[in-house]
């Protein structure tokens, strides 16, 4: 028989130790060609310019503009120009600046701008174009917008637009028009806040209408518990700051009383008013039981001399 036998002299010839650095991250080793060098990506180097970056250079761009409308607007053209979709999320973030800076005149150009071009024609931006309109003083553009929106959206139009508008009457005393505004929103059901109804209560107040101040009041009595929403989409109850409980007014005069020594002459009052009308209330139930008895008793007499007649045979 024939062996064959491979001799491990031949065995470790073949095989080559290969030392592998200390600092494997930036070199990989090959079995064959040895290390291999990293070359950067060429197509992560170039930095990316994000919408907040662009927002200031539009912001910085229209400020150094005067106010004529044609150079307002042909700076607003030819920034997007190159752009391959009107850039509405860059023109917010411009109109947000300018209305945190209080630069009404810019957004109002801005606003104007963007809705002539069919962009942007969200109620956040009529809203935004109606308080730049507002606080430029310009009241007959502002009450022009609010009748077309009026009369296009009068079934949808959020409450902030008629908050918005009385605002206005009311800091310019044109309270005529204010009430035009309520009795808009009474007709279309729209349910107004608390700050409204102070308002309007007030000014009736001031002219002297106070039939009317208590109607309002009675109509729409302060609430005394709101809803926030927190993360999540979930709603929480929350109780009304300054809206007193009887319950604890009453403890807290009984508290009070206490403490002092002084009886308190309004609870003892309400006290003893309430008992005397509860014992009125029982005194009339218990002579009304009473009677009721009498009538049943002598029905029941009644009853019995009738059936006591003799019977006569015939």
């Amino acid at each position: 028989m024939l062996a064959l036998r491979v001799s491990p002299l031949l065995i470790a010839k073949t095989f080559h130790a290969v030392e592998i650095p200390s600092s494997s991250r930036s070199i990989v080793v090959c079995a064959a060609k040895g290390p291999r060098p990293r070359y950067p990506r060429v197509w992560k180097t170039h930095k990316r310019i994000g919408t907040i970056n662009k927002a200031a250079k539009l912001v910085d761009t229209i400020r150094q503009l005067s106010n004529v409308k044609e150079e307002v607007y042909g700076a607003l053209d030819s920034y997007v120009a190159w752009e391959l979709e009107f850039p509405l999320i860059t023109v917010k973030k411009a109109l947000k600046t300018l209305e945190d800076q209080q630069e009404w005149k810019r957004v109002i150009q801005v606003t104007k701008w963007m809705l002539s071009k069919g962009q942007g024609r969200t109620m956040g931006s009529y809203f935004t174009l109606l308080n730049a309109l507002a606080e430029d003083d310009r009241i007959d553009e502002a009450e022009e917008l609010w009748t077309k929106l009026l009369m296009q959206y009068m079934e949808s139009l959020p409450r902030k637009f008629f908050d918005k508008m009385i605002s206005i009457y009311y800091k310019r005393g044109m309270h005529d028009k204010m009430f035009e505004v309520f009795a808009d929103m009474e007709e279309l059901g729209v349910h107004p806040n608390l700050n409204v109804v102070q308002v309007i209560g007030g000014v009736f107040k001031e002219l002297g209408m106070l039939d009317k101040y208590e109607k309002i009041h009675q109509k729409y009595p302060p609430p005394r518990w709101t809803y926030r929403y927190v993360k999540g989409g979930r709603r929480i109850k929350i109780k009304v700051p300054g809206q007193p409980n009887q319950g604890n007014n009453h403890r807290e005069e009984n508290e009070h009383a206490n403490a002092t020594g002084e009886p308190n002459s309004d609870l003892d009052s309400n006290d003893t008013s309430e008992e005397s009308s509860e014992l009125e209330e029982v005194d009339e139930q218990f002579n009304q039981d009473a009677n009721v008895r009498n009538m049943e008793s002598e029905q029941i007499s009644d009853d019995s001399f009738e059936t006591k007649e003799p019977v006569l045979d015939v």
